[in-house]
Formats: C-alpha cells, structure tokens, sequence
C-alpha cells in the first residue's frame, strides 16, 4: 500500500542563498541513468500528456524531466516498497525526515545495528531516514536484499559520506509535489496510461551471460517471464496510443522480443560488479515505438 499522503507544510527553501537548487536523485541505484540523461535527451517526444516510470529505481529519469518540463504531471511506481515509502516522505514529510537523518551516525558498529532493524517496528520516517542512510553508507552504495527481503550490503568505511543532502531533499521534494507514488507491479501501474502519455520503462535488465545477473532490488527476482510480460505490455501500450522508451540489455533475447520496434545502441559505463574486468563502458539497447 502507499502512505497516506498527509496535509504538511511544503517543503521549505533552501537556505544556502543563490539560485534554486535542481533536483537530483537521493539514492545511489545500480543501473541509474544519470550519465546517460544527455544521450537521452534526443530520444524524449517533445510533447506528452503525463509522464508514466513504473521502475523508478533512483528517478534520475523523472528528476531530468521535471528540469525540461517544470510542470511536469507524473506518476511513479515499483515493486520495492521501501523504496516507495522513501519517495512518499520526501514528498510529504520532507523536513522530519532531514531531522530524522542528521541522528545517524558514520560507524560501522552503528551501521549493522541499523540494517539488522526490524523495519516493521519503524515509522514511515524511520523507515525512509534508514533506507537512506544505509544507502549512503553501504560498500559501493549498492541497494541489494536477500531473499527475505533484508538489507545484506556490508559497511562502506566512506571517510565523509553527504548521507543528509538537506538543500537536495528540499528541492526533490517540491519536485516531487504532485506526482502520484505507488508501490505496484507495473502492469498494474500501466493500467492508467492513456493515449499521447510518454512511458519510460528501466526494468532490471535482462542478464549478459548465466552470472551476470542482478535483479535483487526486492526479494523477487525479474527473470526472462518479466521480460516477456513487459515486452507484451509495450506492444499494449503502443496500440493504446502511448510514446514508449525502453532501456535493457544489448543482447538477442531483448532485440527479438522488441523486434518490431526501432532500437538504438547507447552506451554506458557501469561500475558495481564485483570484479573489476567487468567494469567499463558498455553497450546498451534503447527501444521506441516512435
């Protein structure tokens, strides 16, 4: 379910003076699109109804169109609710949750006893103070969870992690101001995408070779029957009238299952593996139906 959304006070200006600061994601995520938003930007319709990402991951996507469309009518989802818990309290309770991160501490002894938390014991606050904290302290600042759906990144040893970005949290709160936020399946969330809307869609991508797999956002993995109800929900939403945009591996599943489709070859370097060859710039696959 998605946290109520409760009536609080806007978020309050930044109080470092100068311009208004751009939003920009609070949380590290593997598979972030930051370094890919200038590529991007050549592919993004110029005109759209509301914006729909059922894979927000860390919403470098969404906060990129919010600065190109300040007036942006957006609806976000995914599967991890922690996460989705997160983006409800930025957006709604912006200023207790600021409190609530400047308690945590940089320690390692501190950190495990955070992660060991029963989240369910936490209030919503608690709960999106944590998820960031822990994000901002773990090795590599990477969100992984076990089967049981814990937290299982080790300690990072950051000498002067930012874990509270006040004048960040701030702006991406406003950003975030009247955009919908559900914790759902995405074809669920797709439900509501009508025609002349723009869907983008960064779902865990499809493994390179048989131990190349992360799909560990949640305690379910996206395996190749996702894939494929996803690859028939883009070809629903293309004869709905919606302008589609697909990011995914660069391999022969995805290119079959997206064969009537126009694919373009982008490319990105991506630095969370645990060998270090298999860090670098790799090639990725763009998909549209426009």
């Amino acid at each position: 379910m998605t946290p109520h959304r409760k009536n609080l006070p806007r978020a309050l200006p930044s109080t470092s003076g100068g311009a208004a600061r751009k939003p920009s994601p609070f949380v590290k995520w593997a598979g972030g699109k930051t370094q890919l938003l200038a590529t991007f930007d050549e592919y993004i319709p110029e005109h759209f109804n509301r914006y729909h990402e059922p894979f927000v991951g860390g919403g470098a996507m969404f906060f990129n169109m919010c600065r190109r469309t300040p007036q942006l009518s957006a609806s976000l989802s995914d599967l991890n609710q922690e996460l989705i818990n997160c983006y409800a309290i930025v957006r709604d309770d912006v200023e207790q949750l600021i409190k609530a991160l400047k308690k945590h501490k940089n320690e390692s002894n501190y950190f495990y006893q955070i992660r060991s938390l029963d989240t369910s014991s936490l209030t919503d606050v608690e709960r999106a103070a944590r998820l960031i904290y822990l994000n901002k302290t773990c090795f590599n600042g990477l969100y992984r969870v076990n089967r049981s759906g814990q937290f299982n990144v080790p300690f990072g040893s950051y000498k002067n992690p930012r874990t509270c970005d006040e004048d960040n949290l701030r702006a991406t709160s406003k950003a975030l101001g009247k955009t919908r936020i559900v914790h759902r399946h995405f074809a669920e969330a797709l439900k509501t995408a009508r025609k002349g809307d723009f869907v983008y869609l960064d779902p865990p991508y499809q493994p390179l070779s048989a131990t190349s797999s992360f799909t560990s956002y949640t305690s379910k993995c996206f395996g190749e029957d996702d894939q494929k109800q996803l690859a028939s929900i883009f070809a629903e939403l293309d004869r709905r009238g919606c302008l589609v945009m697909l990011s995914n591996s660069d391999n022969e599943f995805v290119r079959e299952l997206y064969g009537e489709f126009r694919q373009e070859v982008v490319y990105a370097t991506r630095a969370i593996n645990c060998r270090a060859d298999r860090r670098g710039r790799i090639s990725e696959l763009l998909v549209l139906n426009y």
